[in-house]
């Protein structure tokens, strides 16, 4: 029975991500709502928690689908320099210590943890902690 219930979860959650939406947040979610689902009610907690925190993650990204074309344009405007990344660029790339300059987000765009960059001329916001690239503003 629990069988049959997991699987029919699992099957909502994918089928309710949109196409369009693509990973940003979708690692970071499933994380969360795993280690949660784990917590709350033990393995298959866990997986029921991986599969909705990784719907919730996709949807909502680190920055929300409303702020990324005006924080593409704010980004653009303070025409910082790009560093060259000599590796695929994607979420989850991490990039060196040294060379790569971070910015603070503005408060207004509800961003807390993470600060943003140029890389080989594209915006991305990153783990300053961990130097992990989290999301691509496209």
């Amino acid at each position: 029975m629990q069988t049959k219930i997991l699987g029919s979860i699992i099957l909502i959650a994918s089928l309710s991500i949109p196409l369009t939406a693509q990973a940003q947040g979708t690692l970071r979610g499933a994380e969360r709502g795993a280690a949660q689902g784990n917590h709350d009610a033990g393995p298959v907690g866990a997986v029921v928690g991986g599969a909705l925190g990784a719907v919730a993650g996709t949807v909502g990204g680190i920055l929300g689908v409303e702020d990324r074309p005006r924080f593409r344009t704010y980004v653009m405007n303070e025409r910082h320099p790009s560093y060259r990344y000599e590796r695929e660029l994607g979420v989850g790339a991490v990039l060196p210590e040294t060379g790569v300059v971070y910015y603070d987000v503005p408060a207004e765009y509800h961003v807390t943890g993470y600060r943003y960059t140029y890389v080989n001329d594209r915006a991305v916001l990153v783990d300053p902690r961990t130097r992990t690239v989290v999301q691509i503003i496209e």
